[in-house]
Parts: C-alpha cells; sequence; structure tokens
C-alpha cells in the first residue's frame, strides 16, 4: 500500500493527499450499493459495483486535488484538524525524511530515487512517505541487510514515528479498514465473471390519421431486458438475456378500415424497437438471447443456442440509429434501426468473423462475416419438415465489410433463406411469433409456402466530423416459392442522418427517411393485401440524455401509403419514450 500511496506522490504531493482524502471519506461513508446475491438481481445494479464507484470517485476528486494544488496550492477538503498543520522543507523533519528517502529509495518513481519536493506537505502525507520508509527499513533488516541501517538513522526514524504517531495509526487504520471492506466485497459479490446489465423502457405513444387513428387508443407501453454477461478470459463473453413487456405495435387501417394484417399477411409498418422482444405482451419472462462470443485465432467466433440475430455478429453500419439490436437508445423504429436483411432468419447457430488484412494495403481494414442460423434448430422431429439444424428453416449470411480509417465504412451483405412452409420473409427466426416480424408490407413479407430466398444488401456509414453522422442501406430480395404464383421481389432502401451531442453532450438528433420492404404485382394474396404504391417512411426522434443512466426520446414516424396503397389515409405515430439503463 505504500508503495501505491509513493507512486502517487511522484507525480505530484497534492496527488498523494488527495487520495488520503478520498480514501477517507470512502470509507466514512455509509455505501448505498447493494452487493447482489444469487437470489436477487438485475442490471448495472451490477454485480459487484461498489470498487467500481469506488474506484471512480478516487480518481474524480484526486484530478480536482492535482489541479488546485497547481493552480494556488490549496486544498479543499479536509478531515481531520491536523491537515492545517503543515511540514515545512525547512523543517527537521522534512529534511529528515529526505535524507532517508535519497539512502533507502523509500520512493521508487523517481529515475535518481530522491526525493524532490520544495512545497509543504500536510502532516498526513508527510505521515504515508514516513511509513514507506518504515517498511522499506524494515525489509532490509527482514532480508539481512541491517547493516545498511545506521543506528542513527534507526534513531531518526524513531523520533519521526513518534512525532508523528497519531497521523501514521491513522493512516494504517484506515488502510486496514479499506482492505476489511474490499475482501468483504470479494467474498459476498455474485461471481467474478459475470455482470448484469439491465434497460428498462417506459413509452407513452399513440397513432393519428384517418382509419388508423380511429382504430387506436393512447397507450402506455414498457418492455424490460435484464442481461447477464458473463465472462471466462476476459476476451470472452456469454449472454443470458431475460425480457419481458406489454408492448405491441399499433393496428394499421386500410381506406375502409379494416386492418391490413391478414390472414398470414404480416403488415410490419410502424413498428417500434420496444415494441419486439415484448414477449406475449403480457410482462411475462422468456430467454430471448442465450449466445457466446470469444475470439479464436485471429477470428472472432459467435454461438446462438437461442434467439440469435444476424445483427448481433455483422456490422449494420448505422451508427446512432442502431441500438444493441432493438435497443432503447437510437431510433424508435425498427425500420431505421437496421437494414431488414439483418431480419432475415434467426434462432441457434455459428458465426465468425475473420479479418483479411494485418494494417496496410487495400486489405488492411476489411474483414469477412460468415454465419447459419435456423430457426428450429432444437426441434428432432422428422415428420416435421422445417426441424433441426440443417432440415428445417435456416438463413445463410455472407458479408465484406471494408473500412477507411474511423470516417467510413461499408459493408456487402448476402443473404440465403429456406422457409419449409408459409411464414414471413423478414421473421428473425420466428415461426409463431408475429411481433418478431419487424419490418415490411403484406406484400413483402407472406410466403404463401416453402421455398427460398437470395437477398443482396450494401449498407455505408460516413461520419464527415465527431458530431455528425450519415448512414444509408439498401436491400433487394428474390424469393421462389415452390409452388404456384409464389416467386416474387421486394426492395427496399433508406439513409439517416444523426448529429451527435446536439444541445448536450451524449443528446442526438436523428432523421430517417427510406422505403419499408414493399413488393410489386404479387398474385395470390387477398385483394385487400394487393397495392402497387412505394410504401415511405419518414422519423425524426431527439433523446435527450438526462444522466448517465436515463434518456428520453420524443419523436414521430409518418407513414405514407401504408399497405402499399395510397388510397389508404398516412398514419403518423407519436412517441414519449424514456430508457433506463443500469
Amino acid at each position: 500500500m505504500s508503495n501505491i500511496l509513493w507512486k502517487s506522490l511522484v507525480v505530484s504531493p497534492a496527488v498523494l493527499g488527495a487520495t488520503l482524502l478520498v480514501s477517507a471519506t470512502a470509507i466514512a461513508a455509509p455505501n448505498k450499493t447493494t452487493v447482489v446475491s444469487p437470489a436477487a438481481q438485475p442490471g448495472v445494479t451490477e454485480v459487484a459495483q461498489q470498487p467500481e464507484i469506488l474506484a471512480q470517485t478516487t480518481i474524480d476528486q484526486v484530478n480536482r486535488y492535482s489541479n488546485e494544488g497547481t493552480q494556488n496550492n490549496s486544498q479543499s477538503q479536509v478531515t481531520s484538524v491536523s491537515q492545517f498543520s503543515d511540514v515545512q522543507p525547512t523543517d527537521w523533519a522534512f529534511q529528515a525524511l529526505q535524507s532517508l528517502v535519497e539512502r533507502y529509495g523509500c520512493i521508487a518513481g523517481y529515475p535518481n530515487a530522491t526525493y524532490r519536493g520544495n512545497r509543504a506537505l500536510t502532516r498526513y502525507e508527510f505521515a504515508a512517505g514516513l511509513n514507506a520508509c518504515l517498511d522499506r527499513v524494515n525489509e532490509l533488516i527482514a532480508t539481512a541487510t541491517a547493516d545498511l541501517v545506521t543506528k542513527q538513522d534507526l534513531a531518526t526514524l524513531q523520533r519521526l514515528q513518534e512525532e508523528f504517531s497519531a497521523e501514521l495509526a491513522t493512516l494504517r487504520g484506515r488502510v486496514d479498514s479499506l482492505e476489511a471492506r474490499t475482501a468483504e466485497l470479494e467474498a459476498n459479490q455474485f461471481s467474478t465473471t459475470t455482470k448484469l446489465v439491465g434497460e428498462a423502457i417506459f413509452a407513452v405513444s399513440d397513432a393519428f390519421g384517418g382509419n388508423t387513428g380511429d382504430a387506436n387508443n393512447t397507450v402506455f407501453q414498457n418492455r424490460v431486458r435484464l442481461d447477464l454477461q458473463t465472462s471466462f478470459t476476459g476476451r470472452d463473453v456469454l449472454h443470458t438475456r431475460l425480457a419481458a413487456g406489454n408492448a405491441q405495435a399499433f393496428s394499421l387501417r386500410d381506406n375502409a378500415g379494416n386492418p391490413l394484417n391478414v390472414l398470414n399477411s404480416v403488415d410490419a409498418e410502424g413498428t417500434q424497437t420496444f415494441q419486439v422482444g415484448a414477449g406475449n405482451g403480457g410482462n411475462s419472462v422468456n430467454i430471448d438471447r442465450l449466445t457466446y462470443e470469444a475470439p479464436i485465432g485471429p477470428a472472432q467466433v459467435y454461438l446462438a443456442a437461442s434467439g440469435g440475430r444476424h445483427s448481433h455478429y455483422a456490422a449494420v453500419n448505422n451508427p446512432y440509429f442502431f441500438d444493441q439490436t432493438d435497443g432503447g437508445n437510437g431510433a424508435l423504429s425498427t425500420f431505421a434501426s437496421e437494414s431488414p436483411i439483418y431480419r432475415i432468419g434467426g434462432g441457434a447457430g455459428i458465426a465468425l468473423n475473420l479479418p483479411l488484412g494485418q494494417g496496410g494495403g487495400i486489405l488492411g481494414n476489411s474483414s469477412i462475416t460468415a454465419g447459419y442460423l435456423a430457426s428450429q434448430a432444437n426441434d428432432p422431429g422428422i415428420n416435421n419438415l422445417s426441424s433441426g439444424l440443417t432440415n428445417g428453416n435456416y438463413a445463410a449470411l455472407g458479408q465484406l465489410n471494408f473500412s477507411v480509417g474511423d470516417r467510413l465504412a461499408l459493408a456487402a451483405t448476402y443473404v440465403h433463406g429456406y422457409n419449409a412452409g408459409a411464414g414471413s420473409l423478414f421473421n428473425s427466426g420466428s415461426t409463431s411469433n408475429p411481433e418478431i416480424v419487424a419490418v415490411g408490407t403484406g406484400q413483402a413479407n407472406t410466403l404463401l409456402g416453402a421455398g427460398s430466398s437470395n437477398s443482396y444488401g450494401v449498407s455505408a456509414a460516413f461520419r464527415p466530423s465527431d458530431k455528425l453522422s450519415v448512414s444509408g442501406f439498401v436491400s433487394y430480395h428474390d424469393v421462389t416459392g415452390f409452388g404456384a404464383d409464389d416467386d416474387y421481389e421486394a426492395w427496399s432502401y433508406g439513409a439517416g442522418v444523426a448529429l451527435a451531442d446536439f444541445g448536450k453532450q451524449g443528446n442526438v438528433l436523428g432523421f430517417f427517411a427510406g422505403a419499408q420492404p414493399y413488393s410489386f404485382n404479387r398474385t395470390g394474396l387477398p385483394a385487400g393485401v394487393v397495392g402497387n404504391d412505394i410504401p415511405y417512411q419518414f422519423e425524426g426522434f431527439y433523446k435527450y440524455r438526462v444522466s448517465d443512466n436515463i434518456s428520453v426520446t420524443p419523436g414521430v414516424i409518418w407513414l405514407t401509403s401504408p399497405g402499399q396503397n395510397s388510397e389508404n389515409d398516412d398514419a403518423i405515430i407519436g412517441t414519449l419514450r424514456t430508457t433506463f439503463t443500469f
């Protein structure tokens, strides 16, 4: 402990004093953070958060003390009356300690092992230095080099020890108390390798415009995610995420007042991120992600046992709009969050990212991503056409990533999907839960029967300055059905502009516009689903950072030609979203 204190003194004597003062304050103050036991949890009510809070407080206050010391040589926090009494460079004690330091190397930080200091020290700063020399002399005696210590120096040390006995006792008591508290934390923390990261979203939302507005009420919805993040090596992470909520998307209506969702045609226009992964809408808890990521050689490997998504491992190139696969700190809508190509398939499987260069050259900043996810990999039934890891629904992704410095990122993506039966194209691997279908019109989503799809996409993100980001994507989808009239094509594109730190550090002002996934001239669908107009979406939001853990995001989503039909009234969705991260 003495060495640590004196290494701080090397930088500035004021830093050492601040460290001691802050440590005393941290020890004396009651800690309000609860250590989480295996029986209670989540969030960044973190698994052992006390040391982190203590360390951060110490760093912040030490920096402040250091700056004050260089400006006016004053210290603003006093924990003992004795601190008003300074040890001047002309005092005998100061000169005696300086001589001992130079002879016995009590301070290891200086190049020539001498004590350089002409500023008066507080008695606690001086006691810390004296304690370091006492430890050094004891070490010499214990290693049979006592002959290096003269009787005169021992007498000097004894006199100094008597003079500063009160400060030495207080200092050692504080160190012992801190060590005892640290040992207690280590013994009672939930896990040395696991922390709990949480997110809770409260959202007030309403839909306006024509029949859609008449068919919906103002709602107050929520979604909570608790993610246990476990690391075994410091470079890997196991995600075990629980989710619950009551959020559900608004019902969009056509010009006759009928829902756009008919039969198995899922129209997911206007769906918001917090409305995905909310279970059955009844606040029931489910495991919505169980994945493991670890480096193997130069590659980063991703394993998904449940809830795997392509956007977990592939770069989506949509900064400020994308947030942790439909998190609560990015765009309001799922469409603005990421390209629809990443929502084709999901579930269980494996993926890897492999760098193609080691810096320099045309491939120096490029990498390749490949992944395979199956939606019903756990089902062994041979009579179920969509069961198993390789015999059921799956989606295989390949992506080439390229970046120019830290300003420009590009990606070219290919996804081959297979569906064993009727369902939705952009289903994120779900075959039964329509809430997972987050984007696209009914014409673009509906699969009438078994078939395969080949999807191609490009995405780019450009950051001309630290506070401005421009991103966009285009995707094309070619679906080949195995039955009559099952073939179709779908398109989607969008672009966004984000202004970081707008008005305040941590705030984000974002605008996004594009076309939801759409398909023209489809046959075999109900008459109410068919339309040949492009369904544009415009979105604006402003994320206001209240604190490090709370943000409030008001925003508007404007949908034109819902259901690909310009005769349908435009729909406008207004939302006030509050996100708590902990």
